[in-house]
């Protein structure tokens, strides 16, 4: 359970130095997902540390500095990789606590010294104001003079992101086999009689099982009928009657990285009506998948997906995107829609997940993911697709 590997962060730290004006000399890193984009730091979400963070220096000659407090880095999933640690105390068991962002401002004055008269990038959307007068003040609003003023890091780490490296793809395999575990999972217990909490239940300890480790599992775990023909969200004590539709469409979440795809199954026998929305659904996601490659305009995978459905779609009620990226975050460019400027790159993680939704028969959508490559893609989920 390595997460990612350190051959890789110092890959993501390279490209990421090549898009950054030369004369920047460091960059801050505050945003949870690039610390651990660039240097597998993650803290675990379920631990008592959840939704804390550190920060990344990165020095332009190479050395990565962690900042974080005492009980944020033991809720740390990997082991760094960095060349230094700065590591302040927030709890000690033996006197009060104050404002735990006050631990990482006191980190922050360590290193601002040696950060004086050199200049910086600030990822300054995530960082609080009282943290950023800590830094040498032509930099602590993330713009330094010149060319450097134009410069939004955390635009151009979101861009970098897009396109993944070996190691983020092995990590979304590892999400995607959990996904399908719980995928199959479905196909065994659902039926009349049993709730939306039960399935989700069952569905969760599967993804898990697979995964080998503690991970999140969130999503939408609802039945559709005609009466609710687009539900979301997680579980409630619904109770799956004859002739619903359940939609699973759900992630699981390992080191901060997703799989996201769905499925919906029939509860009993479904209608002639429902198997045919759902021959809908499958020839949209056949007829994206022949223009899925590097270089496509998601606007025209868009098109193709809603192109093999009668009248473009519009008697289905094929409303919502035909797909989007995946990785730190859901959804995530590139976003397939008809207005997107969005065009594939060759490392882009996406998925296509058209869907059908008629009142008085109900709500679907089907789901798989794809890796982008220079000529057609790598699909990452391996779920039957089916009604039945």
């Amino acid at each position: 359970m390595t997460g990612l590997t350190e051959a890789g962060c110092r890959a993501r730290r390279e490209r990421l130095w090549d898009a950054v004006p030369d004369g920047v000399e460091w960059l801050l890193i505050a945003d949870p997902r690039h610390v651990q984009y660039l240097a597998n730091f993650w803290v675990q979400p379920l631990s008592f540390s959840g939704g804390e963070r550190g920060l990344l220096l990165l020095e332009r000659e190479g050395r990565a500095t962690l900042m974080a407090d005492n009980f944020t880095v033991r809720s740390a999933v990997h082991e760094p990789y960095v060349d230094r640690n700065i590591i302040t105390p927030w709890y000690d068991h033996r006197h009060s606590v104050s404002n735990r962002d006050h631990a990482l401002f006191e980190a922050l004055k360590q290193v601002a010294g040696e950060l004086q008269g050199r200049t910086g990038l600030v990822e300054a959307e995530w960082l609080p104001l009282a943290a950023a007068a800590e830094l040498p003040a032509a930099t602590s609003s993330g713009n330094g003079h010149g060319e450097v003023a134009q410069t939004d890091l955390g635009d151009v780490l979101r861009g970098l992101r897009r396109q993944k490296e070996p190691d983020e793809v092995e990590l979304l395999k590892t999400c995607m086999r959990a996904g399908d575990a719980g995928q199959a999972r479905l196909r065994e217990v659902v039926r009349a009689g049993v709730t939306e909490f039960e399935i989700y239940w069952e569905v969760q300890r599967a993804a898990l099982e697979a995964a080998g480790r503690p991970g999140l599992v969130y999503g939408d775990f609802r039945a559709s009928n005609g009466n609710n023909i687009k539900p979301g969200g997680l579980p409630t004590d619904y109770t799956l009657q004859e002739g619903d539709l359940f939609i699973l469409d759900y992630s699981v979440v390992l080191d901060g990285y997703r799989s996201d795809f769905t499925n919906t199954l029939a509860v009993g026998m479904p209608s002639e009506r429902a198997r045919e929305l759902f021959g809908y659904c499958q020839a949209g996601m056949a007829a994206a998948e022949v223009v899925l490659k590097a270089g496509a305009a998601c606007r025209d995978v868009h098109a193709a997906a809603v192109g093999a459905y009668p009248d473009e779609g519009k008697t289905v009620g094929f409303t919502h995107h035909a797909g989007h990226g995946i990785g730190l975050a859901h959804p995530e460019p590139p976003i397939l829609v008809p207005e997107s400027n969005d065009v594939l790159l060759a490392g882009d993680v996406v998925t296509l997940e058209p869907g059908a939704y008629v009142e008085g028969v109900g709500g679907m959508r089907i789901e798989h993911n794809y890796l982008i490559t220079d000529d057609g893609y790598e699909r990452l989920s391996n779920h039957v697709i089916s009604l039945t």
